[in-house]
Formats: C-alpha cells, sequence, structure tokens
C-alpha cells in the first residue's frame, strides 16, 4: 500500500498549487522511496524516462527558436520575399500550401509543417501581404479572415491527407473499431478510400481559397 503514497502526493500538490512538474517528480520518487528503490536507481530511472522519450520534447527547443527567428524580422523577410512573387495572390499562395500540406501527409510526413512551425511565422504574413497587394490596406476584419484561412488549410491539409498514409494511428484505430463489429478490412483499403476526400477537400477548400481572391479583388 506504500508504494500507492505517490497518488496521495500528487492529490495534495495540485491541491496546494505547486508546480506540475515538481509534483510528478516528487510523487515518483515518493513511489520508488516505497518501493524500496535506493535514490541512485529512480534517478536512473528518470534519465532512462527521458531518454526514451526525448523525442516528445524536441517541440520546447524548436519554439525558441521559432520565437528568435520572429524577433529578428523573419515574417518581415517572408512580406518582402512574397511581394516579388509578379502573380502570386492570397488564394493562389494558399492552394499551392494546401496541395504540398496533403501530399506530405499522405506520406508520413505530418510534422514537417504545421500552426507553429510554418503558419504563423511564414503562410500567414506571406498571404496578408499577397492580400494587402490585392486589396490595399487591409481592415481588421479582413486580415482576421485571411489568418484564419492560413490557419484552417493547414488543418484541412494534415486532417484529410494524413489517413491516405496507411501506417498513421486514424487508420489502425478505424481497424480496430470496424473489426469489433465484425467489419474485416486492411488499412490499405482504407487508406485508398480516403483519397476521394483528399480530393473533396482540396476542391472544396480550394474553392473558399479562390473565393478569397474574388473578395479581394471586389
Amino acid at each position: 500500500m506504500l508504494v500507492l503514497s505517490g497518488i496521495a502526493v500528487i492529490i495534495l500538490g495540485f491541491l496546494l498549487r505547486f508546480n506540475p512538474l515538481l509534483v510528478v517528480a516528487a510523487s515518483a520518487a515518493v513511489t520508488g522511496l516505497a518501493a524500496g528503490l535506493d535514490p541512485v536507481a529512480i534517478l536512473a530511472a528518470f534519465g532512462h524516462a527521458f531518454n526514451e522519450t526525448r523525442y516528445v520534447t524536441i517541440i520546447w527547443i524548436i519554439l525558441p527558436v521559432i520565437g528568435l527567428l520572429e524577433r529578428f524580422g523573419l515574417q518581415e523577410r517572408a512580406r518582402a520575399v512574397v511581394a516579388g512573387f509578379g502573380r502570386a495572390t492570397a488564394g493562389r499562395l494558399l492552394i499551392a500550401y494546401l496541395l504540398f500540406r496533403q501530399l506530405t501527409a499522405a506520406i508520413g510526413l505530418t510534422s514537417i509543417a504545421g500552426p507553429a512551425q510554418t503558419v504563423r511565422p511564414l503562410v500567414a504574413p506571406m498571404a496578408e501581404a499577397l492580400a494587402e497587394r490585392q486589396a490595399g490596406e487591409l481592415d481588421e476584419t479582413t486580415r482576421e479572415r485571411v489568418k484564419a484561412l492560413a490557419a484552417a488549410t493547414d488543418n484541412v491539409g494534415l486532417f484529410f491527407g494524413e489517413d491516405i498514409f496507411l501506417a498513421i494511428g486514424s487508420i489502425l484505430l478505424m481497424k480496430g473499431l470496424l473489426q469489433q463489429f465484425g467489419i474485416v478490412l486492411e488499412p490499405f483499403q482504407l487508406s485508398v478510400w480516403a483519397i476521394p476526400s483528399a480530393i473533396a477537400a482540396l476542391l472544396i477548400h480550394g474553392c473558399r481559397l479562390w473565393w478569397l481572391d474574388r473578395g479581394l479583388a471586389r
């Protein structure tokens, strides 16, 4: 029963509103001591767990890098670069990004782009710059709509593209759920039938982006 004392530490720590990371670490230490482990073994277990799951914490390295790049003018440089594209428009840029996002997600590269990595520092500022070139100074509503469509483009591309990749978690989840109801399907079959949905998403969201260009031109 002493091994369960770590749970009491978590409850007490959260009730007192201590730092969650410290509470969890203290709980693990108390559980280890109650189980008869010496402090060195507990520390070794912490190190092993961190080493095994270090890919989860890589985001904490990426985010400061993106923040530093933005501080030193990444968004401004993105605006300046896209301004030199002669026939580019906000809608065409986002359609190209949508296609890129779907194709990369379809081959399993789901983390190659995303809201934090590409949309906020690159895609949204570029789309804003092109929208300003099309329609002049943007009012706040239009500016926020361009940003929202940039974020939506990333979500649509990823959501409908990743199911084409047969080793993605969503495909395996659907296979397991259908199997519970006696419907046996191979992951490849689910991937193939995800292609029409991806094409439909490309066309529907592409029309929304084309309509954005029409609205800016007016």
